[in-house]
């Protein structure tokens, strides 16, 4: 390593660790702004988050996504914001985390929106996915631009409001409408792994119709729920042969399905004209989705035809593809890898993720994507999700390092 790229090295660390106290202050502070998804009205915390970035010297572009379209994908409002900073000409490196966050839920010993500190570590919702990521890669940008040496390219910032509803009115909006074209994409995630696949993931609704009868009577009607239990029967059985469809990536075990939301009938002595459910089926990067779906469609089709005066209706809810490297993927795995190690003092690999995230619209525009961020080694114990969200601190820091080191190795003139 050159003495130049030392003591650039030398200078982010003192910024990071200079600034330590400003960003976890700024992590309370969006954690204090309610951005549950649903109901998805998410204007006031990207409304707090630019003044923030404005008040550290940047430049802040909003991107409001039309009302109507917001409502197809099942929200309220969503403001996308995106930050440029350029070092001339060369490749630029996207930097997104989304600000909408599930709701808290019950069981929370610590106020979901305060921001409390235990033992080192913040707890509340979006403390660790992915609240925390608007802090690493903005302090890691200003880190960069304090190193003071040569770059070539650029940095930008994404910070977006639907990665809970899909993704689609966020990255997938900003690449459609071509505000960003990036050359490379790190997305967030967790500091002790280099994630460079995850799950796909398939949402089905289901809508099994029959006519309602007197229950003294069942024989004069069609019982949409009886033919719904053999409905789901039969994909619980074709689940069980999933297990044999083992993925060849590290941390990716094998498709999964799950049948977690239904409603139907109309009272206890009727039966029941109507039952409506939904279908998760995770999807590993081997598979086909549309194979996938097909073969649902049909397992469906088939089991509701055994059944007289049965008829059924089948909605996609959402697909989302799978996670996978393209060309130029290798380049920011080695590069945050090798920064990785040397931060965290351990070897740190790459590897998949069996969930879904909004990091795939990059890769499916053809962009190289990985994600990396702060927060522990699983989302267990995270609790991502769950009550007593909590990122540890001090991981904070050191993925705000090596994110740093990361733009600072692709980013360098070496000419």
């Amino acid at each position: 390593m050159s003495g130049q790229i030392a003591e650039a090295r030398a200078a982010i660390e003192a910024f990071v660790a200079g600034h330590r106290q400003d960003g976890i202050d700024a992590l309370a502070a969006l954690v204090a702004v309610p951005s549950d998804n649903p109901p998805g009205d998410c204007v006031a915390h990207a409304e707090r988050v630019a003044a923030w970035l404005t008040g550290l010297g940047l430049t802040v572009e909003r991107h409001p996504v039309p009302a109507a379209l917001v409502r197809e994908n099942g929200m309220i409002a969503a403001t996308n914001l995106v930050v440029r900073e350029s070092f001339g000409r060369g490749p630029v490196i996207a930097l997104n985390a989304h600000g909408d966050v599930v709701p808290p839920g019950e069981g929370w010993t610590a106020d979901p929106y305060g921001g409390e500190i235990r033992d080192g570590w913040m707890m509340g919702r979006g403390a660790a996915t992915s609240k925390s990521d608007f802090v690493t890669y903005a302090h890691a940008l200003l880190a960069l631009k304090a190193a003071g040496v040569a770059l070539k390219g650029g940095v930008e910032l994404h910070f977006t409001y639907d990665e809970e509803t899909g993704g689609a009115i966020g990255p997938g909006w900003l690449l459609e409408q071509g505000i960003t074209r990036p050359d490379y994409a790190i997305c967030a995630g967790f500091s002790y792994g280099v994630v460079s696949a995850h799950n796909g993931c398939l949402h089905l609704e289901v809508e099994v119709r029959g006519a309602s009868a007197h229950a003294a009577a069942p024989h004069t009607g069609s019982d949409a729920l009886e033919a719904t239990t053999a409905v789901m029967a039969d994909l619980y059985r074709a689940r069980d042969s999933y297990a044999e469809r083992v993925s060849a990536i590290a941390g990716i075990t094998h498709p999964t399905l799950v049948i977690g939301l239904i409603s139907g009938g109309i009272n206890t002595n009727v039966v029941p004209d109507r039952v409506v459910f939904r279908v998760d089926r995770r999807l590993i990067p081997e598979e086909d989705p549309a194979e996938v779906e097909a073969d649902l469609n049909a397992c469906i089709a088939a089991a509701a035809a055994r059944f007289d005066g049965i008829e059924h209706a089948i909605r996609r809810v959402l697909l989302a593809h799978p996670l996978v490297p393209v060309a130029g993927s290798e380049t920011l795995v080695a590069a945050l890898t090798r920064c990785a190690n040397t931060v965290l003092g351990e070897v740190i690999e790459s590897h998949g993720l069996p969930i879904y995230t909004d990091a795939r619209h990059y890769s499916a525009a053809g962009v190289p994507t990985v994600l990396y961020g702060a927060g522990p080694r699983t989302m267990l114990e995270a609790n991502a999700h769950r009550a007593d969200e909590r990122l540890k601190l001090d991981d904070l820091e050191k993925a705000t390092k090596v994110v740093a080191f990361t733009l600072l190795e692709l980013l360098r003139d070496g000419s």
